[in-house]
């Protein structure tokens, strides 16, 4: 099944073309699926729609949610139309799964003064910390992804204009930045990175202290640390800063459509979640001080 797996990858890398962390997700989900049918000496090339429902009942045994359990369903179901396209299968048995709906839970995000807060744990007394600035800095201004940060090149950031080019091989897009990151990044520009990356070959805007490509673990470890440093008690994830740019865009008046190019989203429903995250706050807010609603 090994070769099968690396067809697959190349399949969603070339064909489907889809992202570096969708191809990993999706690998690991096939990947996991194998290591279940060998343990049950099931054949993944004759699985059946009961092969996938005992291995769902398998992933609740182990304690998955819904949400995972759908996506590992949706990673199935590519790899069996993968093996529809060569003539290995000719049915998809992850087709006839129906799951249920999972509830999508309102995103994770910090009020104003806890992002000013995070913000300004960096000292900027070194490197490491004039870097870690700019790179929270940049998350918030611009609502990018991690991935998108540690990817980002030297020549995606305009500072002269305060822009941020983003692309892939599906779409791209423009993101304005606020003069306070611009300020930030320069500086790291000019008086760090010439300092930690040696290699001139190396592109990447940000890069760990070593000068090689910065992992999103790594700058997991970095937000996390600053977080309780700053003695934020919320759950802080990866995307929080991003969570926190669209919604505090929103409350202040900013249009579903614009955020919607800003973050990257193909579909507006992906960024309705942020006003049910307003709706909610304000409700909860109504419904706490209004003297005729108690």
């Amino acid at each position: 099944m090994t070769d099968l797996c690396e067809e697959f990858r190349e399949y969603l890398i070339k064909v489907k073309k889809s992202s570096s962390n969708t191809v990993e997700s999706y690998i690991r989900d096939v990947s996991q699926y194998f290591s279940y049918c060998a343990s049950s000496q099931k054949d993944p090339l004759t699985a059946d729609i009961d092969t996938l429902h005992a291995y769902l009942d398998y992933l609740s045994i182990m304690g998955k949610s819904e949400a995972t359990k759908t996506r590992i369903i949706a990673s199935l179901r590519c790899y069996y139309r993968f093996l529809i396209s060569k003539g290995t299968v000719s049915e998809n048995p992850a087709d006839s799964i129906k799951l249920k709906k999972a509830e999508k839970k309102l995103p994770g995000i910090l009020d104003s003064n806890e992002i000013v807060l995070l913000l300004s744990q960096p000292d900027g007394n070194d490197y490491k910390s004039i870097r870690d600035k700019a790179m929270l800095e940049l998350l918030y201004a611009t609502g990018i992804k991690v991935s998108e940060l540690i990817d980002l090149t030297v020549s995606d950031i305009n500072l002269q204009i305060g822009i941020l080019h983003l692309h892939n091989e599906k779409k791209e897009r423009i993101v304005p930045m606020y003069p306070a990151a611009v300020k930030t990044v320069a500086n790291y520009l000019v008086n760090v990175r010439p300092a930690i990356v040696t290699d001139k070959t190396e592109d990447r805007l940000f890069t760990n202290m070593n000068g090689q490509p910065m992992s999103r673990q790594g700058f997991w470890k970095i937000i996390k640390h600053y977080a309780e440093k700053a003695g934020i008690k919320k759950d802080i994830t990866p995307h929080t800063l991003r969570h926190s740019f669209a919604a505090h865009l929103l409350e202040n008046g900013a249009q579903l459509k614009d955020i919607k190019e800003m973050l990257g989203h193909s579909d507006i429903s992906s960024t309705q979640v942020y006003a049910q995250f307003i709706k909610s706050k304000y409700t909860a807010s109504y419904s706490r001080f209004h003297p005729l609603a108690k």
